[in-house]
């Protein structure tokens, strides 16, 4: 068996076996086989897609290339959540607490951002003295006794997932499909969850940008969590405009506090319910009726800030000191009419060069910046009349690049569902 001819085999389309994937990828972690032919057969699965028997045995061969969480410390069903990433995406900051206020576990590993999307840790850190870095013995601790934890992958959980990131995301093929299932799902079994709610994002501030191409992806990693005897559920949600309306890290904590407390956006809130529903269906093997229930009336009598205000302090964080800059620029409308549609990765972008994200993994995000929308898609304003607020420390952004991520039209063009399925 050799590099050369699996290589070759997936180039001309065909079926690669468990042992040749095996072969591949333990000699590509300890250097027997080099970048540049990884690469070439990263772009032969690019080109050519993978069965989803070969994705599930690439998820598998990750998934024990490096350390598992082990929960069996916690006696209740364990479940877990992951989103594909967005703009605005602090769903996370809302969901531990608000399910395990309603009495469900749900013990989270997340990752820094790299890229428009930011990244759920870094948002938790926004909060000063947050801890992300707890070791495995404070983790179950903490989740047996508050009911929820989010820290920072460990160093060796997926190691095969993060070199092939790497080198997916400097030769093209970060958009394929099982790539990004294996990805994906090697992280989540190897984090230990019994059960797994997916919120998979699609529009123009998405990986995925097609309906079609959500419905395989959450179809490849159903199958993938059934191959293991894990229960995976998919919620297709739109991501052609940000999230609620801020952007930013310390803007969404503050914004997931208000939807905590019952307030804030109706698109974030509405989410948080699907998605808090069917996490707290999952986990206390009741109806979806009943998990509603139970979600709405832990967000209406303060359970579920309480819990949060648990969690954080818990971890450290000190809520009080959560800093958010106090230079802000109104950024007007230069022309009446319906917001028709919002260039959503482009605003992620703005506030990344703002300081707010990532272009190198080493790079410090400064929490403060931000952009808050004061109009989504469907809005109807005025000339001269508040499209955002953009939130500046030491970096500067000009008024016409963000002017030029909304279309103002004499239509709305209508409004794309919040949820547009579920997938099991």
């Amino acid at each position: 068996m050799n590099i050369v001819d699996i290589i070759n085999k997936k180039r001309m389309g065909e079926e690669l076996t468990k042992e040749e994937l095996e072969y591949t990828i333990k000699g590509f972690i300890n250097g027997d086989i080099k970048d540049y032919q990884i690469s070439s057969l990263l772009m032969a699965i690019c080109l050519n897609d993978m069965t989803d028997e070969e994705t599930s045995y690439l998820t598998e061969i990750m998934l024990n290339s490096g350390d598992k969480v082990d929960l069996s410390g916690v006696s209740k069903i364990k479940i877990d959540k992951h989103s594909t990433g967005g703009v605005g995406d602090k769903t996370t900051l809302i969901l531990l607490p608000l399910v395990a206020a309603c009495g469900v576990v749900a013990p989270k590993m997340s990752g820094r951002g790299l890229g428009f999307t930011g990244g759920t840790v870094d948002k938790f850190e926004a909060i000063p003295g947050f801890k992300s870095e707890l070791s495995e013995e404070e983790f179950i601790k903490q989740v047996n006794e508050v009911g929820a934890a989010d820290i920072a992958q460990t160093a060796n959980l997926v190691p095969a997932d993060k070199l092939l990131y790497a080198l997916r995301d400097v030769t093209g093929t970060v958009e394929s499909l099982p790539l990004i299932a294996s990805s994906i799902m090697s992280k989540k079994l190897a984090s230990g969850a019994d059960k797994i709610v997916i919120d998979l994002k699609v529009g123009n501030g998405a990986l995925i940008k097609n309906l079609d191409d959500a419905r395989r992806l959450a179809s490849i990693m159903v199958n993938i969590g059934k191959y293991h005897g894990k229960e995976v559920v998919c919620f297709l949600t739109d991501m052609n405009q940000p999230l609620g309306n801020a952007i930013g890290n310390s803007l969404e904590v503050k914004e997931a506090i208000e939807v905590l407390n019952n307030e804030g956006p109706k698109d974030i809130r509405d989410l948080v319910i699907v998605l808090g529903t069917a996490m707290v269906s999952m986990g206390l093997n009741i109806s979806m009726k009943e998990a509603n229930k139970l979600v709405l009336e832990k967000l209406r009598d303060g359970s579920a800030y309480k819990k949060f205000e648990e969690m954080v302090k818990y971890q450290g964080g000190n809520l009080e000191g959560l800093v958010i800059s106090d230079k802000v620029i109104s950024i007007k409308s230069q022309k009446s009419g319906f917001v028709r549609s919002i260039k959503t990765n482009e605003l992620g972008e703005i506030v990344r060069k703002l300081g707010g994200g990532r272009y190198e993994k080493n790079d410090v995000i400064d929490p403060t910046v931000g952009i808050v929308l004061s109009v989504k898609k469907g809005d109807y304003l005025l000339e001269d009349e508040e499209l955002v607020k953009v939130y500046i420390n030491k970096k500067d952004i000009s008024a016409q690049e963000i002017i030029d991520c909304f279309e103002i039209d004499d239509s709305s063009g209508g409004l794309n569902p919040l949820v547009y399925e579920m997938v099991k």
